[in-house]
């Protein structure tokens, strides 16, 4: 299996590294594009280097409804050009490239008017099924099938009775989109990439009109590096203007940001075995099912505040549980909601002034020599995305380069998944973990599960689950910040692990322990593991403070009540 772990003496080779000589593409931003941009550059043998300001994926990267799909309501936009496409890449993640971390997962469409509705939505997805199909890469998925109120209501006895006449049921595919990213770092590392988080770029180096590279400010070390690279790509989502303001140049587009926020509830309070998706009178509602829990989401309201830690005021809670209680027999309350989270889509500024109907195309500029940006677009066709960068940087190399190959790159984990699963039963005896846990690692690590274990069979108190959050190994957290580039406390309690939205205590019962764990990997002393724990806590604090506001403007003020930066 090929493996790089993202430890504190790799990163600081890699910053040593990138600084030492001139890269061919130097990748802006550690989100889902950065990080395919960097996989496809490396891998037609570019010399690369890929640097983000804080933690992999802690943008919007981080924060979607964590859903593969090839966007139903696309369709009945009618941009067949971008379901075909995303259906193809939705396709080629789920068979391919990551079976190990992109599953599938079903949706009850409720029907409310009998007749014309199961015509024109049956003719919906049955397209969206028979497109899938047309491409090869929907083999894996069951087709849609129509159902009447009284199956639809065994499958999901939480809805009222009145709330439906019948009902459609498809498939869709969801993923963790922050382990998803994560992996993806750590695969281009594998390949010969450098990568390096908390590595923030101040400004860009010029000769004459030319970008010949970039400013990195070690954000931990505080060091500053001169980075330089024949081509730069900007893929920073919803801060691209900020980042071009650096070269003077805001770029031939604008990027909007619109937040969406998501309710993460238990599983006991919505009975059904499928996941739901309602239709709202600005967009779609999903009820997804996320292991113990549901994600409950999403809204879509323009932004123009804090775009690090984008807000979710009490106005966007109680729309979500408004909107969802509308079909629920037993309605959802304050007191049922686990966590919630916010993010932000990066939309490309288009004629309409409401975000939800902005383009989720994607473009890719040259605005000046040197400089290439990637904005727009959605997870699902993130290598779609950078291989359109990549193939303008190729351009502005004025040299032969290989064609894009991440369609046959599978990311780490993903070679021998299959094997392993099938002999989860055999790993659990001879591991002493029950199969439950090793269906766990599984589903988060593939075949790089292996590498998990090891520290448990070094250390067998590995193999105990956190005593507050006990879906989660204490393996789990070492692993995060020896092999997954977690820098704090808050990468794994929030990214590396999802423990901040599903514990009731949003991972304050597990900061301390987590932190300890950590300490060690990362070379904490005991007044670091306090300053880490403190600093999660106020974290904590400012968002359930900001969730109590009535607005965005209050929301965002109590969420910057919370320091950004960690003290070291």
């Amino acid at each position: 299996m090929r493996t790089a772990a993202l430890g504190p003496a790799q990163r600081a080779e890699s910053l040593a590294g990138m600084a030492e000589r001139e890269l061919d593409v130097l990748v802006v931003g550690g989100g889902v594009v950065g990080a395919g941009t960097a996989l496809d550059a490396v891998t037609r043998g570019l010399s690369t280097g890929l640097v983000e300001a804080r933690d992999w994926a802690s943008g919007t990267s981080s924060r979607s409804s964590k859903l593969i799909h090839g966007g139903l309501r696309y369709l009945e936009m009618l941009d067949f050009a971008l379901v075909r496409e995303a259906l193809k890449e939705r396709g080629l993640l789920l068979e391919r490239l990551a079976p190990h971390l992109v599953k599938p997962v079903p949706f009850l469409y409720p029907l409310q008017h009998k007749g014309w509705e199961r015509w024109y939505a049956g003719s919906g997805v049955a397209m969206y099924d028979a497109m899938s199909m047309a491409r090869g890469h929907g083999r894996g998925l069951p087709v849609h099938r129509h159902l009447s109120r009284h199956h639809a209501l065994r499958i999901a006895p939480c809805l009222k009775k009145d709330a439906l006449v019948g009902a459609l049921q498809y498939y869709d595919a969801q993923m963790d989109d922050a382990r998803y990213v994560a992996t993806m770092v750590r695969t281009a590392a594998s390949y010969g990439a450098k990568v390096a988080n908390r590595a923030r770029v101040t400004g860009f180096l010029r000769e004459g009109e030319r970008v010949v590279g970039a400013r990195v400010q070690d954000v931990e070390g505080g060091g500053e590096y001169e980075i330089r690279a024949r081509q730069v790509v900007n893929a920073t989502g919803v801060w691209t203007d900020d980042t071009q303001a650096m070269v003077g140049e805001r770029g031939q587009f604008h990027v909007r940001a619109s937040k969406g926020i998501h309710l993460v509830v238990p599983k006991d309070r919505i009975h059904s075995t499928s996941g739901l998706i309602l239709r709202t009178e600005k967009s779609v509602l999903f009820v997804i099912p996320w292991g113990r829990h549901w994600i409950v989401g999403t809204t879509d309201t323009d932004w123009d505040l804090d775009k690090a830690h984008p807000a979710a005021s009490s106005a966007d809670i109680d729309y979500l549980l408004e909107h969802v209680n509308s079909v629920l027999a037993v309605p959802l309350t304050r007191d049922d909601v686990q966590g919630v989270y916010a993010g932000l889509r990066p939309l490309l500024a288009g004629e309409s002034d409401a975000t939800s109907k902005l383009s989720r195309e994607h473009i890719v500029a040259h605005p000046v020599p040197g400089l290439v940006v990637v904005a727009g677009g959605k997870y699902t066709t993130y290598r779609v995305m950078a291989k359109d960068a990549v193939d303008a940087a190729v351009h502005g190399l004025d040299q032969r380069v290989a064609e894009c190959v991440t369609e046959d790159v599978p990311l780490l984990g993903a070679e021998g998944y299959r094997a392993l699963w099938n002999a989860r039963a055999r790993i659990a005896a001879s591991t002493g973990l029950h199969v439950v846990r090793v269906e766990h690692l599984l589903n988060r690590y593939g075949s790089a599960t292996e590498e998990v274990l090891d520290l448990i069979a070094a250390d067998p108190s590995m193999g105990e689950p956190l005593r507050a959050a006990d879906d989660y190994l204490r393996a789990e957290v070492v692993y995060a910040a020896s092999h997954e580039g977690a820098r704090h406390l808050d990468d794994v309690l929030t990214r590396r692990t999802r423990i901040s939205i599903e514990t009731f205590d949003r991972g304050t019962r597990s900061a301390r322990e987590a932190a300890e764990l950590m300490a060690p990997v990362l070379g904490w002393d005991a007044d670091q593991i306090e300053r880490e724990v403190q600093h999660y806590e106020k974290r904590v604090e400012a968002e359930r403070e900001s969730q109590r506001q009535p607005d965005d403007l209050t929301a965002d003020a109590a969420r910057l009540g919370a320091p950004d930066i960690v003290p070291l």
